[in-house]
């Protein structure tokens, strides 16, 4: 699933091709937004809130000549997408490509102005609502880690609710901060030399939220997101990915387990040596992040889709 850094990288690609301009055409491929029509609504802005991207629409300008019969309200909208596990948002400047046919199962919206098409395909989350109502979407969500602003010390008393609960569990709650996925939750943990596992009371909040925060604005500066500043193929992050092979700082073994409560087990890599502290182990056999093999048919997509 992209991290906070990629969804914020998207954000501000869309923020550049389409804010202050009015939208040429538009079409929402999603069931329950199959008839809103936005054509001739201006977008305000495209930003970022932890994994969700809010496309912020103007009112309808009830002056527009031609104006046709509003399918949504007039008042200023919200666009939230979720890019989920294999969502993507591109831009390509208009006329570059052909609008996309209603046979392709992969478009869930395609938003054209004067100059830029961007196409979102396989989006998890698709919804319309009123801007005053964006918080019923977003409102359960912890603070933006990567927000201008971001206070560290309103983020850890929501860390602390439950003081046992496994550090790493807590970092990819995004009820108690929003933005840090397995990549990042790996990589700060080890950074600060701490094991996934450790109670999250035992643990230095502020200096493990500012390490989180500095690795997720880099990468959103990146093409390729480093955290350890070496781009070569493997060598990108210090444990995320890297299980059964060297640690980078001690040469121990980097292992991987899952952590988090039963219906959300996600992959904590860790080193044992660099990170003591509690740890289940696997077998030390090289594994990959869950859902990285093709051949699971959970993982498959539908026959026909593209």
């Amino acid at each position: 699933m992209p991290e906070g850094d990629t969804v914020l990288r998207t954000a501000r690609r869309l923020d550049q091709a389409l804010a202050g301009r009015p939208l040429v055409r538009a079409e929402l491929r999603w069931p329950s937004l199959g008839d809103a029509d936005l054509a001739g609504r201006t977008v305000a802005e495209v930003t970022a809130y932890g994994k969700h991207i809010l496309t912020r629409i103007c009112a309808a300008d009830p002056t527009m000549p031609g104006r046709r019969r509003p399918t949504v309200p007039d008042e200023p909208l919200t666009l939230r997408s979720h890019l989920r596990m294999e969502g993507r948002w591109y831009v390509h400047a208009r006329g570059a490509e052909p609008w996309p046919s209603p046979g392709r199962a992969s478009v869930r919206a395609v938003l054209g102005g004067a100059d830029w098409t961007a196409v979102g395909t396989w989006l998890g989350l698709l919804d319309l609502v009123p801007t005053v109502a964006e918080r019923d979407l977003i409102g359960h969500l912890g603070p933006d880690i990567m927000a201008d602003g971001f206070d560290a010390g309103i983020a850890a008393p929501r860390m602390l609710t439950d003081p046992v609960r496994p550090v790493g569990a807590v970092l990819l709650d995004q009820t108690t901060v929003a933005g840090i996925g397995t990549m990042y939750m790996a990589e700060a943990l080890f950074v600060q030399r701490v094991s996934p596992w450790t109670p999250v009371a035992e643990v230095d909040l502020p200096a493990l939220l500012a390490t989180a925060r500095r690795q997720l604005l880099r990468g959103a500066s990146q093409a390729v997101p480093s955290t350890t500043g070496n781009p070569r193929r493997g060598m990108q992050t210090y444990v995320h990915g890297r299980s059964g092979r060297p640690c980078q700082r001690c040469g121990g073994t980097v292992r991987v387990a899952e952590i988090g409560p039963t219906d959300k087990r996600r992959p904590a890599f860790y080193c044992p040596v660099c990170q003591p502290g509690p740890a289940p182990t696997d077998n030390g056999r090289p594994q990959k992040p869950l859902g990285a093999n093709p051949g699971y048919r959970e993982y498959r997509r539908p026959t026909g889709y593209r």
